[in-house]
């Protein structure tokens, strides 16, 4: 079942000599539960497309539909309510409020949206990454690597659509890197969340079930 569908996407930024077409014309698809890596060199548009993917920039032209709906048909606001309930975000560097603790920043999506958290979901959460014995810590309290484990905890809470992770391992070591992977494949079979990962790494990307490269703005 497609879950993403990307239509003739293009990004384009600046005009005449400091033009620059960051994606051209690019068009996929991605089926629910699956986990796809989006490799390439440093400005070859693979943060582009993440970012248009998660709604966070729109495109110079094209399309993007998740769950059926497109996305940037959207008004600014419903697309940020879209965003917050559809697509979880997972950053380089976490992005974590630092006045709130684990359990908090993990349920922010759902407290957003003016709803009850549902304890049962969040306490699974939070055993599930092994962050038990920390839930009243604060963000400066963590290792990067518990950290990075909150960040994911709160792109689950809302059960989104999709997650999607911008080169999450970015700034761990071998260890926590290695233990990031093993719990986003994790939470991906368990919860059949789709995953779309950026990576520069080639090994993590070999992890994933399908691997899309992507070179100056194009699929290659």
């Amino acid at each position: 079942m497609e879950i993403v569908k990307v239509e003739n996407l293009t990004k384009i930024y600046g005009k005449g000599e400091t033009k620059v077409v960051a994606l051209d014309n690019v068009s996929f698809s991605i089926n629910k539960g699956e986990f796809v890596a989006i490799i390439g060199p440093s400005g070859s548009g693979k943060s582009t497309m993440l970012h248009l993917l998660g709604g966070v920039d729109r495109p110079t032209s094209g399309k993007v539909y998740i769950n059926g709906t497109d996305i940037y048909s959207l008004s600014n606001d419903n697309l940020a309510i879209f965003r917050r309930k559809q697509i979880g975000l997972i950053y380089q560097f976490y992005n974590l409020i630092p006045v709130l603790n684990i359990e908090e920043n993990i349920s922010l999506p759902v407290l957003l949206d003016g709803k009850q958290v549902d304890k049962n979901k969040l306490n699974e959460i939070i055993t599930t990454l092994g962050l038990k014995e920390r839930v009243n810590h604060l963000p400066n309290q963590l290792s990067g690597g518990q950290q990075q484990r909150v960040s994911i905890g709160r792109s689950l809470i809302n059960n989104p659509a999709i997650m999607l992770a911008d080169e999450p391992t970015g700034n761990l070591d071998s260890k926590n890197s290695r233990e990031i992977i093993d719990l986003l494949k994790y939470s991906n079979r368990k919860y059949e969340q789709t995953l779309i990962m950026i990576t520069h790494d080639p090994e993590i990307a070999k992890e994933a079930d399908r691997i899309i490269k992507i070179e100056d703005g194009k699929i290659s």
